[in-house]
């Protein structure tokens, strides 16, 4: 037989593999009730992690197994399966597809799926199937902030020079950051030289836009004195405008200046009238000012 029958004949042999078709959805955590969140820890917060609980349905398949979200995981793993039972999920990763939620839910039904201090295999395109809409026991985050990683590992790990040396370099990539009680999803931050409040907003972005053009043509957008709004980017859907701020301000100092912008900006958005000549001029302004994430 010729090497090129051959080859025909292990061609037909060996079954073709489906391919997985991906698809882009624009706001992958519409639906949840802390969408602004969810936005928030996966794109503007170094270390942080949240609780979270599995639908009924799941508890019985898989058991009661404690599920933590977390910001990122080491090596921005997908999932980790502790030894004791912990499932931990990554926010920010690697490989991902167009539908983060449907990511994120593969990843945790993988982890389920692995046995306590197992390896967590993965697919990089999971294809159609359950979203966190689906698998998850809906409600408000509750989020703990965090200095650095050490949440990552169990009692006594650090003992080992090598996963404390991993640790240090880990941690040495956390920027101070701190939630604000003032509005849902708002965070202060500092980087070199300077300090942002940086906040999620709920709203539909055509809506916000409108709000914050308002605000721009009224020059009521900054936080106050010293302050300066930087622009705004976009992320899963909604907007997240951006305020410089002087680098020495502590974060407590700004919960007063952000809850009265939060009341501006409220009162912004329930207007109905259609934006003036000036509110026009400063939507364009704005959509000149948009930032890229990190």
């Amino acid at each position: 037989m010729s090497k090129r029958r051959k080859s025909q004949r292990a061609t037909e042999a060996t079954p073709k593999r489906e391919k997985v078709r991906d698809i882009f959805v624009p706001r992958p955590f519409e639906g949840l009730v802390d969408e602004p969140e969810w936005i928030a820890l996966r794109e503007l917060v170094p270390a942080a992690s949240a609780p979270l609980r599995l639908t009924p349905e799941l508890v019985e398949e898989y058991g009661d197994r404690p599920v933590v979200l977390a910001t990122v995981l080491p090596m921005a793993a997908p999932a980790v399966a502790k030894a004791d039972g912990r499932v931990l999920i990554g926010l920010q990763r690697h490989q991902q597809s167009g539908d983060v939620s449907r990511d994120l839910a593969d990843a945790l039904l993988c982890a389920l799926r692995t046995d306590p201090g197992g390896q967590v295999s993965v697919p990089p395109l999971p294809g159609p199937g359950p979203r966190l809409q689906d698998i998850l026991a809906d409600g408000p985050l509750e989020i703990s902030m965090h200095d650095g990683f050490e949440f990552w590992l169990d009692p006594g790990a650090t003992d080992d020079p090598t996963v404390q040396a991993s640790l240090e370099r880990a941690n040495a990539a956390v920027y101070p950051t701190v939630k604000l009680d003032a509005a849902r999803a708002a965070y202060w931050c500092q980087v070199p030289e300077k300090a942002h409040v940086r906040w999620v907003l709920p709203d539909d972005e055509d809506a916000a836009l409108d709000a914050l053009s308002r605000l721009g043509a009224t020059g009521t957008l900054t936080l106050g004195d010293d302050t300066r709004f930087a622009g705004m980017f976009r992320a899963h859907g909604r907007l997240a405008p951006v305020w410089d701020l002087p680098e020495d301000t502590p974060a407590a100092a700004w919960e007063g200046p952000v809850a009265e912008f939060a009341k501006r900006y409220a009162e912004a958005l329930a207007e109905q009238e259609p934006l003036d000549a000036a509110g026009r001029r400063a939507r364009q302004g704005l959509l000149g000012r948009q930032l890229t994430l990190r």
